[in-house]
């Protein structure tokens, strides 16, 4: 009996393979997405030393880095994050904290710092950062978290409190996905709905107090010089064309509708099966943050209907296939982790996709393992090597059934992912 329980606890599970290849096949085609999408605009710049593979070379670089993070991330037992999530939840703090400080400024905000000779975006950190510490949060209080003032307040002030953080640089396309995949997280945690809905008017208040005192703080700091009011006025100007551009992407095609107009008319020239790899012609110095932002728009031109629907029925694949995973896992906190990370991707991929086809206001965040981006690509490859640690956990051959099982019992008549996992459990 004691070999057997020593072997219980050594014994490693295999991680989901199905998930492993579907993340490094996303991933590679990322890679070629950038360097098709890049590759004209880095030869003809000097800036980009005149070389093609600039934007490429910086790619695969982040993709290594983020390689080693994730395969280290699968070989730490999920459970161990329950620990880890503390110190990890601090350190990203300091670094949002650091950004408003000396953070470098790009297109308005306030959002990147340099760490030994790396930029680094500290808000892409805050994204796992927070649902660890969530996820850790909700398990430790169980039923209790149902209830007003000792479970579900506190909750709401640590989201309230790194998104505001992030409001302040400010970045509302961040800010939008951190909360968004905050309240996922709550809700399949098994919050009550009414606690659900009253937080949702303290957050649209809460975001358009942090709105007005960055305005408030850049006017008052600006007012010495006319060109910082100029650059202010520029900037404010910037995002209500965004939302002008939504409405109406014609009204303005040569200001600020230009780039979702450009968008519109890459996919649209994309036809039923493309120009081909490298063979568009809106990236040619037509469509801004090609390589970017706008990286979806440059899918749809070269690979045309079938390649775009093709490579959707893949990415919502590799979420359901996530999601799956999530629901499988025999500890709670394992499934609010996996359910936090895999919202975050399908959140995100909703709003850069969204925002390129006019499905709803641009707001200038990467497309999760396509776009260019090194900070943006290791924290999702880090985030998915955690949802392959608990992958792991599920393919063991022996489980401990009597120590999980009154973890399970305890938050499953409340919560609905949880409910869904006992469901699929029962089902294999």
């Amino acid at each position: 009996m004691k070999q057997q329980t020593a072997q219980t606890k050594t014994k490693r599970g295999t991680p989901d393979f199905q998930l492993l290849i579907l993340t490094l096949l996303l991933v590679g085609f990322g890679l070629v997405m950038v360097f098709s999408s890049s590759s004209s605009i880095a030869i003809a710049n000097k800036s980009f030393n005149n070389d093609a593979l600039f934007f490429t070379k910086k790619q695969l670089m982040w993709a290594v880095i983020g390689l080693v993070g994730m395969f280290f991330a699968m070989n730490i037992r999920f459970n161990k994050y329950k620990k880890l999530y503390a110190p990890f939840f601090l350190f990203t703090t300091v670094l949002l904290l650091i950004v408003l400080v000396s953070g470098k400024v790009l297109n308005g905000a306030r959002s990147w710092i340099h760490i030994f000779g790396f930029s680094i975006q500290p808000a892409e950190f805050a994204k796992i950062a927070i649902i660890l510490y969530l996820a850790a949060l909700i398990t430790k209080k169980g039923e209790r978290f149902r209830d007003l003032r000792t479970g579900y307040i506190p909750v709401l002030v640590i989201v309230g409190f790194i998104a505001g953080l992030i409001m302040l640089q400010p970045d509302f396309g961040t800010c939008f996905i951190l909360v968004a995949t905050c309240g996922l997280v709550i809700y399949a945690g098994g919050a009550s709905m009414k606690h659900i809905m009253g937080s949702i008017l303290l957050v649209v208040l809460g975001a358009a107090l942090a709105l007005g005192a960055n305005a408030l703080f850049s006017s008052m700091s600006s007012s010495d010089t006319a060109n910082s009011t100029t650059a202010t006025e520029a900037t404010q100007n910037y995002k209500i064309g965004r939302i002008q551009a939504f409405l109406d992407p014609l009204s303005d095609t040569t200001g600020g509708s230009l780039n979702l107009y450009r968008s519109l008319v890459a996919i649209g020239d994309g036809g039923i099966t493309g120009s081909g790899i490298g063979q568009g012609t809106m990236k040619l110095h037509y469509l801004p943050n090609a390589y970017n932002d706008f990286i979806f728009s440059v899918i749809g031109e070269e690979l045309g209907f079938v390649g775009t629907a093709l490579f959707l029925l893949v990415y919502l694949y590799f979420i359901w296939r996530g999601i799956i995973v999530s629901l499988r896992c025999p500890d709670p906190f394992g499934t609010l982790v996996g359910i936090g990370i895999m919202g975050l991707i399908a959140i995100q991929a909703f709003i850069n996709i969204g925002g390129v086809t006019q499905t709803i206001p641009v707001t200038g965040v990467t497309l999760p393992f396509i776009s260019y981006g090194g900070t943006s690509l290791f924290v999702m490859m880090v985030a998915m090597g955690i949802l392959l640690s608990i992958s792991r956990t599920n393919n063991l051959d022996v489980i401990k059934e009597e120590k999980t099982k009154s973890v399970t019992v305890q938050t499953s008549r409340t919560s609905p992912a949880l409910r869904s996992r006992e469901s699929i459990r029962r089902i294999r």
